[in-house]
């Protein structure tokens, strides 16, 4: 008998043992006798048998894992999406400076295994956020002054950076990176080293950025503000509190 032949055997036999899949059945008898015969092959040609068979009934068959060559095809595949990724940023006109800011690490902070980046965190990256710079520039404030310190335009970097209000803060996320100039740049740089420099950052950007809102929304709820720094309501909320109080 041939060894294609015995191998055929086995599986017929396989399939028996496991009975047809409405029964739900598996003779166990018949899997000792397999398990018999592999291991008499075995000893027969002095190497490794290897024998596929198929799920058992009910369960999902599970994919082949993947092989070196589709896991380079793969990777290549990722890198050429990466690299095109940051070709388009190169020349995208918005978010200039958070751009700027993480091309240097781009293949690193898309692929850091640490971190995330929280809404506030956000915020400070973006620039779109509590700062007197953005609300002007929407025109929920007359001018970008820093309601903290008095600075003339208070962007995100200026929170981050410079604005005295928030030194002791900034003092502790300093120390924790390891860095003294806080530009964008260094920062995102720093938070790639380690998970403990990501939450330091974080961290800074929650208390701060928390304050700096509470702040804010008690400026819209005083009598004299000016409309346009008043907290909006939206249309349809509008709608809904009309047909409550008709």
């Amino acid at each position: 008998m041939s060894d294609k032949a015995l191998l055929l055997s086995v599986e017929d036999l396989i399939s028996l043992a496991m009975g047809p899949i409405e029964r739900n059945t598996v003779n166990f008898k018949m899997i000792q006798t397999v398990l018999h015969i592999l291991a008499r092959q075995m000893r027969m040609l002095e190497q490794k048998v290897v024998l596929v068979v198929g799920s058992m009934p009910g369960e999902r068959p599970q994919p082949p894992p993947p092989t070196r060559q589709r896991r380079r095809s793969e990777r290549r595949s990722r890198d050429g999406e990466q690299q095109r990724w940051k070709e388009d940023l190169e020349n995208y006109p918005y978010g200039t400076h958070t751009i700027e800011a993480v091309l240097p690490s781009f293949m690193e902070w898309i692929e850091r295994s640490h971190g995330t980046v929280t809404f506030r965190l956000a915020q400070v990256m973006t620039g779109h956020g509590c700062f007197g710079h953005y609300l002007c520039k929407i025109k929920r404030e007359a001018n970008p002054a820093c309601h903290e310190c008095g600075a003339p335009d208070d962007t995100a970097q200026h929170t981050l950076e410079e604005c005295s209000r928030w030194a002791v803060e900034r003092r502790t996320m300093s120390a924790a990176l390891g860095v003294g100039n806080l530009s964008l740049r260094n920062v995102v740089a720093a938070m790639l080293g380690s998970e403990r420099k990501c939450k330091a950052v974080a961290s800074f950007c929650e208390i701060v950025i928390s304050q700096k809102e509470a702040a804010e929304r008690e400026r819209e709820s005083r009598a004299d503000a000016h409309p346009n720094r008043r907290r909006r309501r939206g249309r349809r909320r509008a709608q809904f509190v009309a047909r409550l109080n008709p």
